[in-house]
């Protein structure tokens, strides 16, 4: 009998769901492949999965094409004084009043037009394109985010919880488990609906278990069944002892961004949580007729940029904002003609966004202009592998080697400066010591010119760029300077994107340094 079988038909005799009042039952054997690395920071991942394909022109609007768009979509193209100006000839969505703010205070990342070659628009297909990482033509059976976890807990769930491991490894919000943390043998997600309402599952007592097969399998479950029972107490505990600083919006998505933060300020060591908002696939009524401001594509939009910055805002008052990012991620975007039904039909790429305290603010890409001669059925094309945008959060935030990031995506990754760790981890900021010398980088965030003011006791002074693993990019000077506060100007334009450090050291042994961020 198939494991898959067995359980449907051991949980209808024992009389236990797989999910109760939100909590998923992951039934897998202990895995014996992998090796022993614990996790080494304790960043949060929150990803935003936005059900049915959300369409980005409606989203994040190119200006430059805006006539173009209004020919193709008559009758769901939003008036261009409604929309909200970014500069750089983009504009959002009017509902987007929330994402705005959080762009407004350098927290949010736009990465345009992700998808993958050769499309696939099944909703099915392409969202287990997205969440396994495959190529298009392979089928995966594990999640990009699983594999990832197959590497780090080694033999989950069998000695789980314990105490290197005694919270959750990820965190679904919904009612299914997310195939994004499907690893080779288990799901590594729990579901929660409501963490405050967490009951036992019975387990079946302690009834005579058969030295057979079916035996094997049933002690699994009562063993599944006794760690799930201990997932909840420890869920439960952190939602009460978490807080939220903020009133949320009383939406879907709000709810859940708003769980998510009770339980990180709880404490609970969850490394990633996936929210989940369906509604997406605006084949019909997108707009309303007479006013395209309003309609489903406008209440999903509201529901997004105000939870979000809800989000943000609660987790910057909580004094987590440095360990904490998200991502928003959809299974495709839509096609550029719009459609009879006052909708739009299944296309190809779409923006993603990615927010918090440690991104590059700002946009990555360039605008994919609209031409005069779209085709039926075009979609916005790719411009950037999402397997890329994944592969550049596993480096930059979970410290994962580039060599292994190829292993667990694709051999070509090409690293995105998406991020900006806020607590670097290769490199300790040294601390101003001995005296002061009050190091200020400003502006900061830069795209070229910076000034450098600092103060010197009459001593040789040496001034340098670092990458973020340590590494020399950069000599400032090195000099001998008299008593007092001095400054410089020096250019980084010619510097990639990203984190950098400016570190001072003096022949007298004081030093220090502070992050700078290139744009």
């Amino acid at each position: 009998m198939k494991r898959r079988k067995f359980l449907q038909s051991s949980s209808l005799s024992l009389g236990v769901p797989m999910m109760l009042n939100g909590v998923g039952l992951s039934t897998i054997t202990k895995s014996k492949l992998f090796n022993t690395i614990n996790f080494e920071n304790d960043r949060v991942l929150v990803l935003i999965n936005l059900v049915g394909g959300n369409d980005g022109l409606s989203t994040l609007i190119p200006m430059d094409s805006f006539d173009q768009l209004a020919n193709y979509r008559p009758n769901i193209y939003l008036p261009e004084n409604s929309l909200i100006d970014l500069g750089d000839n983009m504009a959002l969505h009017p509902s987007l009043t929330g994402l705005k703010s959080m762009y407004d205070d350098a927290k949010v990342n736009v990465v345009q037009d992700v998808g993958y070659p050769d499309q696939n628009r099944s909703h099915f297909r392409s969202s287990d394109i997205w969440t396994s990482g495959s190529p298009s033509n392979e089928n995966w059976t594990s999640g990009w985010l699983g594999r990832f976890f197959d590497q780090k807990v080694p033999g989950f769930p069998e000695g789980y919880p314990n105490t290197d491991f005694p919270d959750p490894i990820a965190i679904t919000l919904g009612s299914t488990v997310s195939n994004t943390c499907q690893g080779a043998i288990t799901n590594f997600s729990l579901v929660v609906n409501d963490p405050f309402e967490l009951s036992d599952l019975s387990s079946g007592g302690d009834t005579f278990v058969p030295d057979n097969y079916y035996g094997d399998e049933l002690q699994f479950l009562r063993t599944s069944v006794q760690q799930t029972n201990q997932y909840s107490e420890i869920i439960v505990d952190a939602a009460n002892s978490g807080a939220n600083m903020v009133d949320y919006p009383e939406s879907r998505l709000g709810v859940q961004m708003k769980h998510i933060a009770r339980l990180i300020s709880g404490g609970l060591q969850t490394k990633v949580y996936i929210a989940n908002l369906g509604g997406f696939d605006t084949h019909a009524d997108q707009v309303q007729e007479g006013d395209t401001t309003t309609g489903n594509h406008a209440n999903l939009m509201q529901q997004v940029g105000d939870a979000m910055k809800a989000f943000q805002d609660d987790i910057d008052a909580l004094g987590l904002s440095d360990r904490v990012v998200g991502m928003t991620f959809s299974e495709f975007g839509r096609q550029v003609i719009s459609n009879d039904s006052f909708g739009t039909d299944h296309g190809n790429a779409a923006p993603l966004i990615v927010f918090g305290n440690c991104v590059n603010p700002g946009f990555m890409g360039e605008v994919t202009p609209i031409g005069p001669d779209v085709e039926p059925k075009e979609g916005v094309p790719y411009q950037f592998d999402f397997r890329d945008v994944y592969g550049s959060i596993l480096m930059d935030w979970f410290e994962v080697d580039e060599s292994e990031v190829q292993s667990l995506l694709y051999s070509d990754f090409t690293y995105m400066p998406i991020l900006n760790p806020c607590t670097p981890t290769s490199v300790d900021i040294l601390p101003d010591t001995k005296n002061g010398l009050n190091l200020h980088c400003f502006p900061n965030p830069t795209k070229g010119p910076m000034q450098i003011s600092f103060d010197s006791l009459d001593e040789q002074i040496s001034a340098r760029i670092l990458d973020m693993s340590g590494r020399q990019v950069r000599t400032i000077f090195d000099r001998r300077l008299g008593k007092g506060a001095h400054q410089f100007s020096y250019d980084v334009s010619d510097l990639l994107a990203g984190a950098y450090l400016v570190r001072l050291e003096t022949d007298k042994g004081r030093q220090m340094t502070t992050k700078i961020l290139k744009l």
